[in-house]
């Protein structure tokens, strides 16, 4: 890009509203696209800082955001404001990476734990997993706007006043949906352990086996099998 043009952005950053250059853009005006990101950059980064709490990663979030925002834009209805579409694009790639890091943290702890306690049987380590499993499948079952404020407050451990703030949302809407979220989360769970609940405690297969073979062996019968 020549200074030339650098300079006609500049100038047409000023005249322009978000909208206005986001038609130019779909339209074919592609360096334009340059005004969205100076404009919003400091904002974006912002957000995404507060939810992955790591500036280099940050900075790639906001990368892969741009890249998400780019490559839809054509969808951008302007139901809302760009700012806020953009924000929760940014805000959905930060959780996202929340959410793979802490799966990272549990398989290494895992691996942490059983290296430390050997004697873990398996049936403890799997029902572990299946507890992890289960919730981790109920918070996605969680509508968007439900599921996000959960992750920001619950699992990221945001301030009330930061979740707002990154979701363009009142403190008391955080609030409200926080409570529901949770509230929805122990039925999904209830329903869950009570499916569980008839199949747990399985007596089929090894632990059937084990037993019958300590009878046995102490009646010194050998095994039919």
């Amino acid at each position: 890009m020549s200074r030339a043009d650098e300079r006609a952005i500049g100038v047409e950053s000023r005249m322009l509203d978000d909208e206005q250059v986001v038609a130019r853009v779909v339209a074919g005006e592609v360096a334009l696209f340059e005004i969205l990101m100076r404009r919003h950059n400091q904002r974006l980064f912002r957000v995404v800082r507060a939810i992955v709490r790591n500036d280099p990663e940050a900075e790639d979030v906001v990368q892969q955001a741009y890249l998400a925002a780019y490559g839809n834009l054509a969808q951008f209805a302007g139901a809302a404001r760009f700012s806020t579409w953009l924000t929760r694009i940014g805000i959905n790639e930060a959780l996202g990476r929340t959410r793979q890091r802490a799966r990272r943290a549990e398989v290494e702890l895992e691996e942490q734990e059983a290296m430390k306690s050997p004697a873990r049987s398996p049936e403890e380590q799997a029902a572990t997993r299946e507890e992890a499993a289960m919730l981790e499948a109920a918070v996605d079952e969680l509508p968007d706007g439900y599921r996000v404020v959960f992750m920001m407050r619950e699992v990221q451990e945001l301030s009330v006043a930061e979740t707002a703030a990154c979701l363009d949302l009142s403190e008391e809407n955080v609030k409200v949906r926080l409570h529901r979220a949770r509230a929805m989360l122990r039925d999904r769970l209830e329903a869950r352990m009570q499916r569980a609940a008839r199949e747990a405690f399985p007596f089929l297969g090894a632990r059937c086996n084990r037993i019958v073979d300590a009878v046995l062996a102490r009646l010194g019968i050998g095994p039919v099998r």
